[in-house]
């Protein structure tokens, strides 16, 4: 995978077991375009194949998040979606991941504002800090076109029908408290507080949560958006049997009893049972 200084539009780094990554074109609020998303998918892949990223930070460099689709083509922008994404394509051997497939925690650290396909990145992250002043807006249908990237099933999980229907269907403004209060974001903070928050919950998450565990868990929550109930608790039994016979289940206990920080040995990588069902 590439390293650091093969990035264009975004910056990568890891400290203390959490990957930063910053979509980073400050000049134009961070706009998407299909090489930002392909350089993203990458940065996700490096993520979910290294055993020291223990969890993921997306944020935007400057004061936006991501403020939609970069419309420098004029009124063409939306004419060839499918070719521009080709165009973008770095070609066989290159692997890429949406947020919700990697293996780790993924935090949207939503710094300013996000639009359009800025809001529904943020969607495929598992949870989203948002900046109290902050802009965000699933303007799609305010632009002649519709949602993406799985937000139509995402978000009704998320905050509910009604909601999620006021907000997909108007492409309406709100600010980070609104979303806050809605569920779409965990917290609203000082725009300048939302990074370090991110940061220190996914430090306290690459430290005390088994890798393993949390690799399971989070399948098994994307997986049960279109699932029932009864058939998600198909999939946790034999998982649950089997994450309790292995040596990270002691060392739970075993750290807990002795109040002592945890020394997980299952890779996220490596160390995954088989899948029920496959």
């Amino acid at each position: 995978m590439p390293d650091e200084s093969s990035y264009k539009h975004i910056l990568f780094a890891v400290e203390d077991g959490v990957a930063t990554i910053t979509l980073n074109r400050p000049k134009r609020l961070n706009a998407f375009h299909f090489a930002l998303g392909a350089e993203l998918a990458s940065a996700y892949a490096r993520c979910d194949a290294d055993d020291a990223v223990r969890a993921v930070v997306l944020t935007g460099a400057g004061k936006a998040f991501c403020a939609g689709a970069d419309m420098g083509g004029g009124d063409k922008t939306f004419d060839d979606v499918e070719g521009s994404r080709r165009a973008a394509d770095p070609g066989p051997g290159v692997r890429g991941l949406a947020a919700y497939q990697v293996r780790k925690p993924v935090i949207a650290a939503i710094n300013g504002h996000a639009v359009g396909v800025g809001l529904t990145l943020a969607m495929q992250c598992d949870l989203r800090l948002v900046a109290s002043d902050a802009k965000l807006a699933f303007a799609f249908v305010r632009r002649g076109i519709i949602p993406e990237l799985g937000s139509h099933s995402i978000l009704p999980r998320v905050i509910g029908f009604s909601r999620a229907a006021d907000l997909l269907l108007s492409g309406r403004t709100i600010r980070g408290e609104e979303a806050a209060a809605l569920g779409l974001a965990s917290e609203a903070l000082p725009a300048e507080a939302v990074v370090p928050r991110a940061q220190e919950w996914a430090r306290d998450v690459a430290v005390n949560a088994a890798p393993a565990s949390v690799a399971i868990a989070k399948r098994l929550l994307w997986e049960g958006v279109t699932e029932t109930p009864r058939e998600t608790m198909a999939k946790e039994k034999p998982l649950l049997e089997w994450a309790g016979k292995q040596v990270d289940a002691v060392e739970g206990v075993r750290s807990f009893l002795e109040r002592r920080p945890p020394e997980w040995k299952l890779r996220a990588s490596t160390d995954l049972p088989g899948w029920p069902e496959e």
